[in-house]
């Protein structure tokens, strides 16, 4: 698929789907409770889907038929043993999480887990060395760190030191040491996104699990606790809001954003934040963003606890007056692809002045980059990366001349909806096969 994208001006109001880090969790905790819970207003995408038929596999029963509650009877932790392979497709969220998860099988034989492509390059050996050492038993299949993976139960507890490159570790252990047969000790040796472990923490204290805090470094969890069923919305993703504020601080008359919740742990409320600190229009609102588009200036930008913004912000400082240093955010190298390269690569298609760091990007914006600068097509690669593919969109919606983006069908992961609501505001994008 391909995403087809002219200079627009946006206007209008857009509600922001719900957030795929949320629903992955809910999903987790309602299959390993005892009883019938509710989840409602979950978001419908590639990777929800993906932790869906996971959590299926491990003896969950999930009615996904309305999509505005999906109801999930738990298994109460006793996990089942599927006959065959479990594909979490691209979602690395999953893997990790249900690796935790089927940690808690009685010992048998070994439940495997494989996924895409993306997901066959994803560092998981912290997390089987961490699981192993609580007493499970886990193994690459290719002795390469990554997916395929075999987990075997059963996690006993005990104590472990791991570093989270990616906080998915730290999460995956938080939630399944509390079914563990005695208590756990969890040493964070580093920690990067530490605000999607307070998601996680968030999720456990509505569960009352019993654990301790000490200052994201260390963690003691009560073993023999259990997950009890519940009811809960799951709020707006901020992280799909990205696209339209930085959109919107470019391009945008008036763009009105609904949905957005910023009491909610989720770290790419942030990127509100980061736009202010380059002058962008933003009021926030009880209910509401409101964003006009400003001149822009360039920033320098820690973006350690927002990795997923790292593309969307980086095409915005392309536009800004200025130099833009986005720094100290090295795991975004091991997202769905390397996204610091990735970036780097397309933004120099559009002749912007661009250099690669370690751990980050400086971005040498002009405000002048808005006037015309291409009479033809510009042939941008998606890299089959959902937010490369949404942030170049940005990119084409204000550049002179067509912008094609390629591999768009990897909006699906997180965001299907995105060309549609892009258009109700006024886009001229479409997508085609």
């Amino acid at each position: 698929m391909k995403l087809i994208a002219n200079k627009s001006r946006l206007k209008g109001t857009v509600t922001i789907p719900a957030s795929k880090s949320h629903t992955i969790r809910a999903v987790a905790i309602a299959s390993l409770a005892s009883g019938q819970s509710a989840i409602r207003a979950p978001l419908l995408s590639g990777d929800t889907t993906a932790a869906v038929n996971t959590y299926q596999a491990l003896g969950a029963r999930i009615d996904t038929s309305d999509p505005n509650v999906w109801k999930v009877t738990g298994n109460a932790g006793r996990i089942a043993v599927p006959g065959q392979t479990i594909d979490v497709l691209n979602s690395g969220t999953t893997l990790r999480i249900a690796m935790g998860s089927a940690a808690l099988a009685q010992p048998r034989r070994p439940i495997e887990f494989t996924g895409d492509e993306q997901i066959q390059a994803r560092p998981i050996g912290p997390l089987i060395g961490a699981l192993n050492t609580l007493g499970a038993d886990c193994a690459c299949l290719k002795n390469n760190g990554c997916a395929p993976v075999t987990v075997a139960g059963r996690l006993k507890g005990g104590k472990t030191s791991i570093a989270c490159k990616t906080s998915q570790y730290l999460s995956s252990l938080l939630l399944c040491t509390p079914l563990a047969d005695r208590d756990s000790e969890i040493n964070v040796t580093l920690l990067n996104e530490p605000d999607y472990v307070r998601m996680t923490l968030d999720w456990l204290d509505k569960q009352q699990i019993e654990y301790e805090n000490h200052r994201m470094r260390q963690f003691h969890i009560k073993g023999r606790q259990n997950y009890k069923p519940f009811e809960a919305a799951i709020p707006a993703d901020f992280s799909s809001a990205t696209f339209f504020l930085c959109a919107a601080a470019l391009l945008g008359d008036e763009v009105t954003i609904l949905g957005l919740d910023f009491s909610d742990s989720q770290p790419d409320k942030a990127v509100v934040d980061y736009l202010k600190a380059m002058g962008a229009d933003i009021t926030v609102a009880p209910d509401r963003v409101i964003v006009k588009a400003a001149p822009l200036k360039g920033a320098e930008i820690d973006m350690n606890r927002t990795p997923d913004a790292l593309p969307a912000m980086a095409v915005t400082a392309a536009f800004a007056d200025g130099t833009t240093k986005l720094l100290n955010v090295p795991q975004a190298r091991f997202k769905e692809t390397d996204r610091i390269k990735c970036m780097a690569v397309e933004l120099t298609k559009m002749a912007v002045n661009v250099e690669e760091l370690p751990d980050g990007l400086i971005i040498h914006g002009t405000h002048n980059y808005l006037a015309p600068r291409f009479t033809g097509g510009l042939l941008l690669h998606g890299w089959a990366d959902h937010r490369i593919v949404m942030a170049l969109a940005i990119a084409g919606l204000a550049l002179e001349g067509q912008s094609t983006i390629d591999t768009a069908e990897a909006m699906s992961v997180t965001f299907p909806e995105f060309a549609i609501l892009m258009q109700s505001l006024g886009a001229n994008i479409k997508t085609i096969e």
